[in-house]
């Protein structure tokens, strides 16, 4: 693939790329280098292929499975809630439970995201499948986007990549911006798939962000030369010196976005006055847009943005801190900055934010066996609109990961109660994917496997049953109080006996499903307003 990426900016420069310098950054050779070789192949030193860190290289120290099963049952719940749930993931609680009692859960998962088993020809012929995905859509790119989430069924390298490509999308490194009038949907497509399948081609995160800065894509959300090469200089190095504009500027001085169905062209008045810039000497757009991601300063500026992406609650100074310490482990792919964030004793021990929508959402749908209808993610895509999360929309990316003002998180609520916690798939219609009662968990959900019923006692069965759904679902059990709460609701004194109250009287025959969800749906709608399902918590 990266092949083809680099014949497309041959195209768009006008002339054939060389090989050069493999591996020395000396710009005065060139060689042709196979594929067997393609961790040498560069572009006057811009370097293509970049391999992974070991995570023994990491400085941002991860969490081990040692220290992780030195935690506390309740503390690994939440910390495994954390992981998973910050990729967009999540098992059922008896699955979860067993990947944390194996001793290698950590690992495992870092493991999982290195090996690819989903069957990806499956995977994308079933989410562009109208039996079972509305198609023609608006903004359908965006919609495909948020089902492939949904639909995935392992945590692996392609679903991680797909991750990866997401959160860069999310923010102002990497959004397709398709508010603006000059950027279209078809653009986010372009953008995020170009990244997912770089990021399977091993490319490194320099020469994506060279790909991306040189794209029609990027200069359809900033349009003139001044205002890109201001931009780009911001955006990747954190650079807000203006002295630097008219340089950028002047390189870019025959690069446009006309006007004619918003498209990139470069001119022939390519500017052939020597500039100096990233203390190297420029000429042209290309050379600005290539030292640029080749600077000492891009590794920073790009993970400061990630950093701060993650701990949303942290200091400037204490993001500037666990930005320099990720940088002095040199990684060269967005892998090795996201990973060291999110598997960091600093992220999933020391820190705490609120949950992203995306984070609740396909965290939960996977949690309790959740079946769609045609128009569920659709739905949830709108509802990220209007709660002000808008998947790849802004032009700076979201400048928040969560709802702020009082009607976006009001929807942000509701689409996780209303949508997912309260909604109970009839099994009657899950073949009818048009049917709106097709959508929500399913009935395994509530199998009495998942927790202890025991026939003869309706108490510790009913105990068993909340404790269940809060560790499922909020990732904690129920504390004292809350457990008197609902026995106070559901539990009466007959005679000296404990017995449940109607409608709670899971133990009545021929009627236990029925009686047991009316718990259930007791049980969510509380656990819908805990700040324990919003919120990443710092182990205590």
């Amino acid at each position: 693939m990266i092949k083809k990426q680099i014949l497309q900016i041959a195209v768009v420069l006008g002339a054939t790329l060389s090989f050069v310098g493999c591996g020395s950054g000396d710009s005065s050779s060139s060689s042709t280098v196979g594929l067997d070789s393609k961790y040498s192949m560069n572009y006057k030193g811009l370097v293509f292929y970049e391999k992974n860190l070991p995570i023994s290289s990491y400085k941002l120290t991860p969490l081990s499975d040692s220290e992780f099963n030195a935690l506390t049952q309740s503390q690994k719940l939440l910390v495994a809630d954390k992981l998973l749930s910050s990729m967009f993931f999540g098992y059922p609680l008896k699955e979860l439970q067993t990947k944390i009692n194996s001793g290698t859960f950590i690992s495992s998962i870092q493991k999982q995201i290195n090996v690819e088993t989903t069957d990806k020809a499956w995977l994308e012929s079933y989410i562009i499948n109208e039996d079972y995905f509305r198609q023609n859509l608006t903004y359908q790119e965006g919609v495909d986007v948020l089902s492939r989430f949904y639909a995935a069924k392992d945590l692996d390298r392609y679903f991680f990549h797909n991750w990866v490509a997401y959160i860069l999308t999310q923010n102002i490194m990497f959004s397709p911006a398709y508010e603006l009038d000059s950027s279209h949907s078809p653009n986010v497509a372009r953008v995020y798939n170009r990244l997912v399948t770089m990021l399977d081609d091993e490319a490194g995160m320099r020469f994506i962000t060279y790909n991306h800065m040189m794209s029609e894509d990027n200069w359809r959300r900033f349009r003139s030369p001044e205002d890109n090469g201001r931009e780009m200089l911001e955006i990747y190095t954190l650079d807000l010196n203006d002295a630097h504009v008219p340089i950028a500027g002047k390189a870019l001085q025959n690069w446009k976005l006309d006007r004619d169905n918003d498209t990139l062209v470069i001119g022939l008045n390519e500017n052939t006055q020597e500039l100096n810039l990233f203390n190297t000497s420029i000429v042209n757009g290309d050379d600005f847009y290539r030292e640029l991601a080749k600077s000492s300063s891009f590794t920073y500026g790009v993970a400061s943005r990630l950093v701060s992406f993650f701990f949303t609650d942290y200091t400037e100074a204490q993001i500037d801190s666990i930005t320099n310490t990720i940088v002095s482990s040199k990684p060269e792919t967005w892998q090795d900055i996201l990973k060291q964030i999110i598997f960091s004793k600093e992220y999933l021990v020391n820190s705490s934010r609120a949950k992203s929508a995306e984070e609740v959402y396909f965290s939960l749908t996977k949690k309790m066996n959740y079946l769609h209808r045609d128009y569920t993610i659709y739905y949830f895509y709108n509802d990220l609109e209007t709660m002000h999360q808008a998947s790849m929309k802004y032009k700076l990316g979201k400048l928040t990961r969560v709802p702020l003002d009082t009607l976006s998180f009001a929807t942000y609520h509701k689409t996780i109660r209303e949508g997912v916690l309260l909604r109970r798939s009839n099994p009657d219609y899950v073949d009818d994917y048009d049917n709106w009662s097709r959508q929500g968990w399913s009935d395994s959900f509530l199998d009495n496997a998942n927790f202890t019923y025991d026939y003869s006692n309706e108490e510790a069965s009913l105990v068993s049953l909340i404790n269940y759904m809060f560790k499922a679902v909020a990732s904690r059990a129920a504390t004292a109080q809350e457990i008197a709460m609902f026995k106070n609701h559901m539990i009466v004194d007959d005679n000296g006996e404990k017995i449940l109250i109607s409608p709670f009287d899971m133990f009545r025959e021929g009627s236990e499903e029925s009686y047991k969800r009316y718990i259930a749906y007791l049980v969510l709608d509380y656990i819908s307003r805990l700040d324990s399902t919003y919120m990443h918590k710092k182990v205590n």
